[in-house]
């Protein structure tokens, strides 16, 4: 599968090539896909001193770690309340702190590290289309009491010092959350896992996997690798190897478009740096990138890919909804890409058997969730926490083949059904 041509690849900043596993080696941990829950378990080992082995069948990053929105901010997909429900509040509550936690670990590898190109840029706005706001009050108290964590709430009237539209009706403004340049991020995670001595393989799909037994082998194309612990981060594009781990997933397909250079045009719609996301299931999110000269603008997803130009007349309908004055704004890039979902919406991390690990099914969550997914999977190989178990009640239950894939489309028609609805 070729690399699509997307924004993030265009503005690549580490350009490096990572030779594919060839003959036998020998590590302590092998990593299986070299997205951002692989890099962040891989780093996380590598310095403590552990020898670690990534295995990427394309090239790193190249899948949704690479080329998804660019933003962090704390929660999941799924929701505090349903979380709440499967788990009870004081587990939620602390599923929610690891949230908190992973957003801010990434922000501190990109000042750590220095890593070019990164771009971080603070603030999110998370704005509704209808007419109701009482619980975003309660969310601002919540935050504020259980998490020391600030949120601003705003009006129409403080959303149209941001914003040229008259779509939103109430909006909270996350100032800690930020957004960036996610493929960069991810080849900086690799590029210091390579430092510190891991060795990192591009082009080096996994054909076979032996499991069992104190040593695991893993086998690609052109070598093998041999190690006590592997651990499984494949995501949307995991394939039928290991067969549990892809019947535990749904691979959803989600759209990005760029427009062309326009700042002067841009500018008479949107007046902030900010992230924005509205409050509808799969809803628009969008922000300005290299300082406001383009749009990068997400939305929608689909159980089966859809072509470029269908992508682009869907995201412009939604951006005209809310932006008529961009009517002229041109499109110059658009591409798609699959997440992994789970059926209960929250990501799976645990331990398949001894020394077999998996992380994946983060579509949706935001890269808040793959830093500490990963962070806590090394954290169990290493015997430094137990912390992966508060992710045992979200295990791999399964999704249900194509008619997982049909309900999910369906189900997400009714949401878009009553989002409208909600509107009126």
């Amino acid at each position: 599968m070729p690399t699509p041509d997307t924004y993030y690849t265009r503005s690549q900043a580490d350009t490096r090539q990572y030779p594919a596993l060839n003959g036998r080696s020998e590590g302590d941990c092998i990593i299986i896909g070299g997205g951002l829950a692989g890099l962040s378990a891989a780093l996380h080992l590598a310095r403590a001193g552990r020898r670690v082995i990534v295995l990427e069948a394309q090239t790193i990053g190249c899948g949704a770690s690479g080329r998804n929105g660019g933003f962090v901010g704390p929660g999941f997909a799924c929701g505090g309340d349903a979380i709440a429900r499967r788990v009870g509040r004081p587990a939620a509550q602390a599923l929610h702190r690891l949230s908190i936690e992973g957003a801010e670990m990434a922000r501190a590898e990109i000042k750590a590290l220095d890593i070019p190109g990164v771009n971080p840029v603070p603030g999110k706005l998370r704005l509704r289309r209808y007419n109701h706001a009482a619980d975003l009050h309660a969310e601002i108290d919540e935050a504020a009491r259980l998490y020391d964590y600030p949120l601003t709430y705003l009006d129409q009237r403080a959303i149209r010092e941001h914003l040229d539209t008259g779509r939103y009706h109430h909006g909270l403004l996350d100032a800690r959350a930020f957004h960036i340049h996610p493929l960069n991020y991810a080849r900086g995670l690799a590029a210091e896992i390579a430092r510190l001595g891991g060795q990192v393989c591009e082009l080096s799909t996994a054909t076979g996997l032996h499991l069992s037994g104190a040593t695991k082998t893993v086998t690609t194309a052109q070598g093998q690798a041999q190690a006590p612990h592997v651990v499984l981060a494949t995501g949307g594009y995991t394939g039928p190897l290991l067969g549990r781990l892809r019947r535990a997933m749904l691979p959803i397909a989600t759209y990005v478009m760029l427009s062309e250079a326009a700042p002067d045009l841009l500018a008479t719609a949107i007046r902030t740096r900010h992230a924005i996301s509205d409050n509808r299931r799969a809803g628009d999110y969008y922000r300005l990138v290299e300082g406001g000269n383009r749009l990068l603008w997400g939305g929608r997803i689909t159980t089966r890919t859809a072509s470029p130009d269908g992508i682009v007349r869907q995201l412009r309908r939604e951006m005209l909804g809310v932006y008529p004055q961009l009517s002229g704004l041109k499109t110059e890039l658009a591409w798609s890409g699959l997440m992994a979902y789970a059926r209960h919406l929250m990501p799976q991390i645990g331990q398949l058997s001894p020394g077999v690990w998996h992380a994946t099914a983060f579509g949706g969550h935001g890269l808040n969730t793959t830093a500490i997914g990963g962070r806590v999977v090394a954290e169990a190989i290493l015997n430094e926490s137990d912390r992966i178990r508060q992710f045992a009640p979200f295990g791999l239950v399964w999704a249900g083949g194509p008619v997982g894939l049909l309900a999910a489309q369906l189900t997400y028609w009714k949401l878009q059904a009553q989002d409208r609805w909600s509107e009126r």
